[in-house]
């Protein structure tokens, strides 16, 4: 291939990413795939030849960008999946270029990725000590990372080396989360080996915060069963309705106990960005940890999550293992970033995040942001003023915990009735194509959730959307 065959196939992979975007708006947001289209890439064979790039990217265009997820699209209200950034889109393909290991070493990538981390730090308050993060696969990843340096300082407290030793015969190290705790933590706690009977579900009070109270109780209890709590974790941002915990109650008994607090951020740190609801993040900066995602609220391009950490030390302590042929004399005080996680080959995620913070700026980043929360409070209001609606919980963030209830002139609404109507709702909405919802359950109650993320959504987008619930619902009752 020469340089020229190259650059034509990306002046037009180019236009075929822009085509993309700009028709987004005008198409459905999300529809199934007809069942050739789906058969032709599931059945595709193994290609013994090789094909030109036009004939590839031709392929693209005519096989995958016509069906996508629709997160693009101003009326995706869906789970927490944002829209590209147009600057993350077009740094990923010149990190792709380079395809470094950004694991260490003296190349741009390595400091790149110090330098927007920090910003990361700065932009949602968090300490930044250098070395104190790094960028991962998402917050998925950040938990396992945070969590693993939270397990290796209780067991050396309690004087157990659990890197070399493993934890068979110490007692057992307990965490506590609530209902609404994102399933990230159990994974991560499965996978470390702590058991996920090990963590403690906590009552909520009415606004969905952990109840410190409650906490503290169950602290008392299981200290005085031997077992060995170690771990709070409280959210930035829940799921199912976006609550905010407050953070300066659960970081003083913490700080009492000797418990790692950690804060799951993934999708509602960056609302502290918003004078509106800043207030509600008052104690992050006390956390131990926080993780959290630039792919989510600042629309960075998947894949990317980051961990911060108070102490780099502790993520050194549980990850550092350096074998004689990656020694690097030269590498400084800080070493290299596979010493503070589970890496080794580590992808160039760095440009993607510089790009998107660097073209929007903190002020762009918090306006796009601040849109995003007033349309959700706007959204609360519609379904307050609206009979056939029903808001389920406080809107705290960007996120709409509602259900439809239609009027039943018979009498009061059957509620199992109304649950198999709201959890069919969010398939139904989908296949109409005009918007995309989803749905959870909230204390014990099927919900709907409509997550804004997307600052090109307007308020028609959500007249659209609820007219559309509302449509489904006829459909679903006949």
């Amino acid at each position: 291939m020469t340089s020229d065959d190259f650059r034509a196939a990306a002046h037009t992979a180019a236009d075929l990413a822009a085509d993309h975007l700009a028709g987004l708006a005008a198409g459905p947001v999300w529809q199934p795939m007809d069942d050739a289209a789906r058969r032709a890439l599931l059945d595709a064979p193994l290609p013994a030849a090789g094909r030109p790039l036009d004939e590839l990217l031709a392929s693209v265009g005519r096989d995958v960008l016509p069906y996508p997820m629709g997160n693009g699209h101003p009326r995706f209200f869906g789970w927490v999946n944002s829209a590209p950034a147009p600057a993350g889109v077009l740094a990923t393909l010149a990190a792709a270029a380079m395809n470094p290991s950004s694991a260490g070493g003296d190349h741009a990538d390595v400091h790149l990725e110090r330098a927007v981390v920090r910003w990361i730090a700065e932009l949602v308050g968090f300490p930044h000590p250098p070395g104190g993060g790094l960028l991962t696969s998402g917050t998925s990843m950040a938990t396992i990372v945070c969590l693993s340096a939270a397990r290796n300082r209780a067991a050396r407290d309690a004087g157990w080396d659990v890197r070399e030793d493993g934890l068979a015969g110490m007692p057992p190290l307990v965490g506590y989360v609530t209902g609404e705790t994102h399933s990230c933590v159990r994974k991560a706690a499965e996978l470390l080996g702590l058991g996920s009977k090990h963590l403690r579900t906590v009552a909520t009070g009415p606004d969905g915060r952990l109840d410190p109270a409650e906490l503290r109780a169950a602290i008392a209890r299981d200290r005085a069963a031997g077992l060995l709590p170690f771990l709070v974790v409280a959210s930035a941002g829940t799921v199912g309705t976006g609550a905010v915990d407050a953070f300066d109650p659960l970081a003083d008994l913490c700080a009492e106990e000797r418990l790692w607090l950690h804060v799951d951020g993934a999708y509602g740190a960056f609302g502290v960005l918003d004078p509106e609801i800043a207030h509600r993040y008052a104690g992050l900066a006390r956390a131990d940890s926080l993780a959290l995602d630039p792919h989510k609220w600042l629309g960075v391009p998947v894949d990317c999550g980051c961990a911060l950490v108070r102490d780099p030390a502790e993520l050194r302590a549980a990850f550092s293992l350096v074998p004689s042929y990656l020694r690097d004399e030269a590498a400084g005080e800080l070493g290299w970033f596979s010493e503070y996680g589970t890496e080794q080959t580590r992808p160039f995620r760095a440009l993607k995040v510089w790009a998107t913070i660097a073209h929007r700026g903190r002020d762009g980043l918090a306006a796009d942001i601040a849109r995003t929360t007033a349309l959700a409070r706007r959204l609360g209001e519609l379904i307050t003023a609206d009979p056939e609606l029903e808001l389920l919980a406080e809107v705290q963030t960007s996120i709409v915990a509602f259900r439809l209830r239609p009027a039943d002139p018979t009498g009061p609404a059957d509620e199992a009735a109304l649950d198999a109507l709201n959890r069919e709702l969010p398939a139904a909405v989908q296949r109409r194509g005009r918007a995309f919802l989803t749905g959870a359950r909230l204390d014990g109650r099927e919900i709907l959730r409509a997550c804004l993320l997307n600052p090109a959504t307007t308020e028609e987008d959500l007249a659209v959307l609820l007219a559309e619930v509302k449509a489904a619902g006829r459909e679903h009752t006949g």
